[in-house]
């Protein structure tokens, strides 16, 4: 699961492998992959995914669930960045999830003492719903920020499609990553033209 939309709701839906001309394949296969991806986006810790492992093993038809769950709120999620990245607006239908596991989510947050200050904190830690809500949060907080200077961007690879945030200079960034996309595009190109040059001449 490679970690290159520069924030978690964009590695979210990336977690599609290629989403243009060839769907697929889904990279969350299980509830244990959903865990996994959650641990190296930073939004559980080890204590909690191993709760969250431990209940899923316990309860697997609900764990099942929680990861259907997870899956319509990501493909919600994907049609609100991609809309951001062509500068359209968010569709309704992915507003309104969008909106619903929001709604879910914000109940399961509260202020907690942090030193000498206060901070937000998680109190969903043992519900297998845990990785959706926090999803669905960091999507929100990430949706309501859009400024003029962020650029999200979609992969222009093959069968790519993946969503990141274009942080390059002059925002032309292609790829989701030049050592994946971008070499494959290279070698494209190359074969292509190779392939020109071999061409008999249709003069002769």
């Amino acid at each position: 699961m490679r970690m290159v939309g520069g924030h978690a709701c964009l590695d979210f839906v990336n977690t599609v492998d290629a989403r243009r001309d060839v769907w697929g394949p889904d990279l969350l296969q299980t509830y244990a992959y959903l865990v996994v991806w959650a641990g190296r986006a930073d939004l559980i810790d080890v204590d909690e995914a191993r709760a969250l492992l431990a209940e899923a093993s316990a309860r697997p038809l609900l764990a099942e669930a929680a990861l259907e769950k997870a899956k319509i709120l990501r493909e919600a999620v994907y049609a609100a960045l991609q809309a951001e990245a062509a500068g359209a607006r968010v569709p309704d239908d992915a507003l309104q999830i969008v909106r619903d596991a929001v709604a879910l989510a914000l109940p399961k947050r509260s202020l907690f003492p942090s030193g000498d200050r206060l901070a937000w904190q998680w109190t969903d830690a043992a519900s297998l719903n845990t990785i959706g809500h926090r999803v669905a949060f960091e999507t929100a907080e990430f949706l309501v920020s859009r400024n003029d200077r962020r650029r999200v961007r979609e992969c222009t690879g093959p069968n790519c499609g993946w969503l990141f945030i274009d942080t390059s200079r002059g925002g032309r960034r292609r790829w989701c990553s030049d050592e994946s996309c971008g070499t494959r595009s290279r070698v494209r190109r190359f074969r292509a033209k190779a392939a020109g040059n071999m061409a008999p001449n249709s003069k002769n």
